[in-house]
């Protein structure tokens, strides 16, 4: 799966917006291709918390200060909180820190990276989630994982990928979609070569879109406020996000391009980016990703994806700010409608000028904010938005012997009916990071990390001897259309399986029904409605959101 967030937020302390640094770094904090064990649990920096009864009432802002703890304290209070180390919070966490300000992040697990973490089996090293990685470029401003990795004097060591993906689809379609533009376009145009023209004016007006996102700073692109500010700066390339921001993918393609099946490719290819069909994919959002997949590249990093969210976790601290593992957060604390700091599940409460939440929509707005409190910008949301599916997920060591030589790092399967595509276990997401990274696996063996969409309604309820057997039984069907598509003798190779359902990534990502997201309820108009990073009700309460 493809999805990441490049969207960046600019997280705001008492009024003042904090963007993207000046990156002038003169030293580096690279990442070692080896891996070394990480320190789990504890606190890395210099914590500081007071323990309360978790039923005792927040203290007024008076209160605190006169018994010395309050915001006249600068021992007690942050500038911002940020719950979660996922990447968005990392980054978030870290453009706060260079520009001066006492940031504590706050993680429940034991390491930081959230979906996009690690875990280590036997010798392998897997990645949580997604393995295929924008944002490692070195040029343009969608560049969003180097300049973070900049701004806090680090660098790690990436492997261009010269595939995004291999697509292995009805009546027998195969494109890959290769590094070079010229060469993808190319193969596409191979295989429908009478709509030529079509696909050049598709791709091209993708292309329009990435210039115009390429040419400014990246930050609430869905919000016409932000781009009316940028007017004055860039206006033609501000006047072209303005038109296509209502717009979606799929009604652009069908501007230029009649012949069904290629409509379903390009389905496939939004798929992929926001696990909608085109119709359904903002234009903003695919022509980010089917263009910096050229222009960028696809990069991984060496030593697996977790490399980032732990150099990250490391700039950040070494900027003098904080992150504390085990640190589970149960509530976010108000006074007088306002977001003033956290309660943790062990009773002690953190405050801060700014509380900005990775968790997702559902798990911030309903549990770590009770529904009463709720305000109307997240009302309207609930209203319009619903949660998307999650996904089951397969972790497999294998035999090297069953790959092909020349087999692909990425691929995505969808056989014999396209009207499956957005059906569970319909499509089938498989990467094979130690295609480009063999320090992932013990000699001789490569890691298939396989992921194909699952609702938790299906896995609710289950005895745990029958969850166990719905695993193995779900999971032996994907290996199984694996085996007869791609790799015959596939399941005998098998030495290391761990399956994991929606009900794993609820309980070790935190995310609500296993969620990935929100879906409209309706037909989107591209970005228009979508909502802001920064939510804000009558009343000033404020926060930053990076969740989904």
């Amino acid at each position: 799966m493809l999805r990441l967030g490049f969207s960046l937020p600019s997280p705001t302390i008492s009024g003042r917006s904090f963007g993207l640094p000046c990156l002038d770094s003169t030293t580096q904090c690279v990442a070692s291709r080896r891996r070394t064990k990480y320190e789990y649990g504890g606190v890395l920096g210099s914590a500081r918390a007071r323990r309360v009864p978790s039923a005792r009432s927040v203290l007024s802002t008076e209160r605190r200060t006169a018994e010395g703890r309050g915001r006249g304290s600068e021992d007690d209070e942050y500038d911002a909180i940020v719950i979660g180390s996922g990447i968005g919070g990392l980054v978030a966490a870290t453009q706060l820190a260079v520009k001066g300000a006492r940031v504590l992040v706050l993680e429940k697990y034991v390491i930081p990276g959230g979906s996009s973490g690690f875990y280590e089996r036997h010798g392998f090293t897997f990645d949580v989630g997604s393995s295929v990685m924008f944002g490692f470029g070195d040029k343009g401003n969608v560049n969003m994982i180097t300049r973070a990795l900049q701004a806090v004097d680090c660098k790690i060591q990436v492997i261009p990928d010269p595939s995004t993906v291999h697509y292995h689809l009805p009546g027998g379609l195969s494109v890959r979609v290769y590094r070079e533009y010229s060469e993808f376009i190319a193969e596409l145009i191979s295989k429908f070569p009478h709509e030529k023209k079509g696909i050049l004016k598709f791709y091209g007006e993708c292309w329009k879109v990435f210039n115009a996102l390429n040419s400014l700073e990246l930050k609430s692109l869905e919000e016409p406020l932000y781009l009316f500010g940028q007017f004055f700066k860039k206006p033609l390339e501000c006047l072209t996000l303005a038109y296509f921001l209502p717009k979606n993918a799929g009604n652009i393609a069908r501007n230029f391009i009649k012949d069904p099946q290629l409509l379903s490719f390009i389905d496939a290819e939004c798929f992929i980016v926001s696990t909608v069909n085109a119709l359904q994919t903002p234009m903003i959002n695919a022509s980010m990703v089917l263009c910096d997949r050229h222009f960028g590249g696809i990069n991984y990093p060496v030593g697996g994806v977790g490399v980032i969210a732990k150099a990250l976790a490391n700039g950040l601290v070494k900027k003098g700010s904080e992150i504390h593992y085990r640190a589970n957060v149960t509530n976010i604390i108000l006074e007088n409608g306002k977001a003033v700091g956290v309660r943790l599940s062990d009773g002690k409460e953190f405050f801060a000028k700014t509380v900005i939440s990775n968790a997702t929509r559902w798990d911030t707005f309903g549990k770590l904010v009770k529904t009463e409190d709720l305000p109307e910008e997240e009302k309207n949301f609930q209203r319009n938005y619903v949660k998307a599916p999650s996904f089951l997920s397969i972790h497999m060591g294998v035999k090297a012997s069953v790959l092909p030589a020349d087999t692909d790092c990425h691929h995505f399967i969808l056989e014999d009916d396209w009207a499956r595509l957005e059906e569970p276990y319909g499509s089938i997401f498989l990467s094979i990071p130690t295609v480009l990274d063999s320090s992932l696996a013990p000699e001789g063996h490569h890691i298939l990390h396989i992921f194909s969409t699952s609702n938790i309604e299906d896995w609710e309820g289950l005895p745990r001897k029958d969850y166990e057997e719905r695993k193995e039984l779900a999971a032996d069907k994907i290996i199984r259309r694996l085996e007869k598509k791609l790799f015959p003798g596939l399941r005998s190779s098998i030495v290391l399986k761990e399956v994991g359902t929606p009900r794993t990534h609820r309980r070790f990502l935190a995310r609500d029904s296993g969620t990935y997201g929100p879906l409209p309820r309706t037909m989107p108009k591209g970005l228009l409605g979508m909502p802001f990073n920064t939510t804000v009700s009558s009343s000033g309460y404020r926060w930053s959101l990076l969740c989904w």
